[in-house]
């Protein structure tokens, strides 16, 4: 590639990742600078609206709520598709279709029809079993299944399955061994992905858990806003940074180990023609 081309292509992404990031930064600039004015304009800016958020208890709660949701939807997700998307490629390969169709399946119908749906089950549910909003899991579960498929389907197409599994039965190892200890950690950055769109799907829900009358964030920040705007774009701008944070946690887990390359004319490295250095 010549000098003149690899300056442009340098232009172009410098130029693409500007524009992407103002697209991004703007806004949350603009909500972290509205949830630090003043009562008048005159006034210093305050970070009273942040230091509310922990002195509010029904957001707090509504934050710890929000969070077990996330933890038990992400690990009812994983305990669903993992063992099963491994043993339809494995030994019920034309069921991948259905199984496909029935995870995508929640993307074609609106969370109001759900809510229609479900609506009565949760009725039940409140009269016989719990009134807790972690039931909530249940709903969350359905909602997050196409997200999770597509990333823990994508760690799946990337590695060889079938001959990781009759390498390890081969040896001597069960089902169960094959998945959790063969399987699984060749796609952990997959399932890494599922769980953290799975997170954002749960913390930015708002439609049923209101329409159920629950209070999760979202409903939580709805109820604030009409009594203390400041307030509630903070704790937006909190679990957007919340988001980020996750991303790059995400990013030092998926990042790639260091390989060490071998030395020119020696096939292994740490080896020399006269043994071991």
């Amino acid at each position: 590639m010549s000098r003149n081309r690899r300056l442009k292509l340098q232009i172009f992404r410098v130029a693409v990742f500007l524009v992407l990031g103002a697209f991004f930064l703007v806004p949350i600039g603009a909500m972290f600078e509205f949830s630090t004015r003043g009562v008048t304009e005159e006034a210093p800016r305050t970070l009273n609206a942040w230091l509310t958020i922990a002195q509010t208890p029904d957001l707090v709660a509504a934050i710890f709520a929000s969070l077990a949701l996330a933890v038990l939807t992400s690990l009812g997700m994983l305990l669903l598709l993992v063992p099963t998307m491994i043993w339809v490629r494995l030994r019920l390969p034309h069921l991948s279709r259905v199984i496909e169709f029935l995870c995508l399946l929640p993307l074609t119908i609106p969370a109001i029809v759900l809510v229609a749906g479900l609506a009565p089950i949760y009725l039940w549910m409140n009269l016989n079993i719990s009134d807790s909003i972690l039931t909530l899991a249940f709903v969350y579960l359905i909602l997050v299944l196409p997200y999770a498929y597509r990333a823990l389907y994508t760690g799946l197409a990337a590695i060889d399955v079938k001959t990781l599994a009759e390498a390890a039965r081969s040896l001597g190892a069960n089902w169960g061994t094959v998945m959790l200890r063969v399987i699984v950690p060749n796609m952990s950055v997959a399932i890494l992905n599922a769980c953290l769109l799975s997170v954002a799907v749960v913390l930015g829900e708002f439609t049923i858990a209101n329409l159920l009358n629950y209070v999760n964030l979202q409903v939580a920040i709805a109820l604030l806003g009409r009594a203390n705007a400041t307030v509630s774009i903070a704790v937006a701008v909190a679990s957007l940074m919340f988001a980020f944070i996750l991303l790059v946690i995400l990013s030092f887990f998926g990042r790639p180990r260091t390989r060490v390359e071998p030395e020119p004319g020696i096939p292994f490295p740490g080896l020399t023609a006269g043994g071991p250095r």
